[in-house]
């Protein structure tokens, strides 16, 4: 039977694992052959590959498969620990123990499955892509597009419900990513309370206040909530409406074709945990930032998998404008101007060989 596939083998040395019921049909689905995808959410390459990333190790417990499996599921139907139980015929205790358990285990996997590419080789692809996105030779020197994404979450209790609700008027936590041109996240930062701009949660980040990322030379693209940057990390912002002249507008254009592919990560990703993006998630503030950075992890391990769900009609993206913050920094302005002239020069003449951008 296939929840009896560990206690088959009469060996002492193997690890003892608690014993499942033999009847629960959301195992047999997975053990048996069938298709993980409308319980799971995952298709059957990605779990197993997610199994190895994991390599959990254990000499008690119900085993790192039926673990998995749970928490996959948990995240798939957005169910109540209570629900979770009785469909797996576990104690509540047990899901809420192995839930939190598995999601500990998934953040672990952050610098193993979300990074920023660190090669030439590499760095060269992506600029390639988001050429290829953008339509125009400026924009392969860009090395990710960034956003902000608010997670819905039930109201904390006072007095730091206000400091969640955002300017939606629902209590939410904010996840900021950037991806590649593949739409593969490669740096997350989750946890900022929904009140709080994208500018100051960006300020706030590791990847702001290391520097490091993208290198010299080298650009993020942002839409009109974060400013436009220089320093300490480049960054490009569309020129505000109502833009001047013919080169605003190109550039513009360009940017925004470039731009989309954050929106259509977090479109993927969204599309996939429905019941995690869509609805008030049901777990305490301070659990909420491994669940949305579980989501991440799961979101590229997909992406490498050729694992795509499709994103629905009803879940557009919608281009909000930021309030203007007082004294915000906009030190890459000048940068911007360079790029949209040349950017406008070379629109009815691209030249064959490399464009790059001078800074100084």
């Amino acid at each position: 039977m296939a929840a009896t596939f560990y206690l088959n083998r009469s060996t002492e040395s193997l690890p003892v694992y608690s014993i499942c019921n033999q009847t629960v049909s959301l195992l047999h689905i997975f053990f048996e052959g069938g298709d993980t995808r409308p319980d799971f959410r995952l298709s059957r390459a990605s779990i197993t590959a997610l199994l190895q990333l994991l390599d959990q190790r254990r000499v008690h417990g119900w085993g790192p498969t039926i673990e998995l499996l749970v928490f996959l599921f948990w995240l798939a139907s957005g169910s109540s620990y209570r629900v979770v139980s009785r469909a797996f015929d576990m104690p509540t205790s047990t899901v809420h123990q192995l839930i939190h358990r598995v999601a500990g285990a998934m953040t672990r996997l952050t610098p193993h499955v979300i990074s920023v590419p660190n090669t030439l080789d590499a760095q060269r692809e992506v600029g390639e892509g988001f050429r290829q996105l953008a339509g125009h030779p400026a924009f392969q020197w860009s090395m990710g597009a960034i956003d902000g994404c608010h997670i819905r979450i039930k109201a904390p209790g006072v007095p730091h419900a206000q400091c969640y609700r955002n300017r939606k008027l629902f209590p939410s936590i904010q996840l900021q990513a950037v991806c590649d041109h593949k739409a593969k996240f490669i740096d997350v930062f989750v946890g900022f309370p929904g009140s709080v701009y994208d500018s100051r949660v960006l300020r706030h980040s590791p990847l702001y206040r290391s520097g490091a990322y993208p290198s010299p030379g080298h650009f993020l693209l942002g839409d009109g909530g974060y400013p436009c940057l220089e320093r300490p990390i480049a960054m490009l912002t569309p020129f505000k409406q109502p833009v001047r002249g013919v080169a605003q507008q190109r550039f513009n254009a360009h940017h925004a074709k470039a731009r989309s592919v954050i929106e259509r990560a977090f479109g993927i990703m969204k599309a996939r945990w429905r019941a995690i993006f869509f609805h008030a998630l049901e777990v305490d503030t301070s659990f909420v930032p491994d669940v949305v950075l579980a989501c991440t992890i799961l979101h590229n391990i997909c992406i490498g998998n050729d694992d795509i769900m499709a994103v629905e009609e009803e879940q557009p993206q919608q281009e909000e404008e930021e309030e203007e913050v007082a004294g915000e920094t906009t030190n890459g302005s000048a940068l911007r101007e360079r790029i949209a002239a040349q950017l406008s020069a070379l629109q009815d003449h691209v030249v064959d060989h490399d464009y790059h951008v001078q800074y100084n």
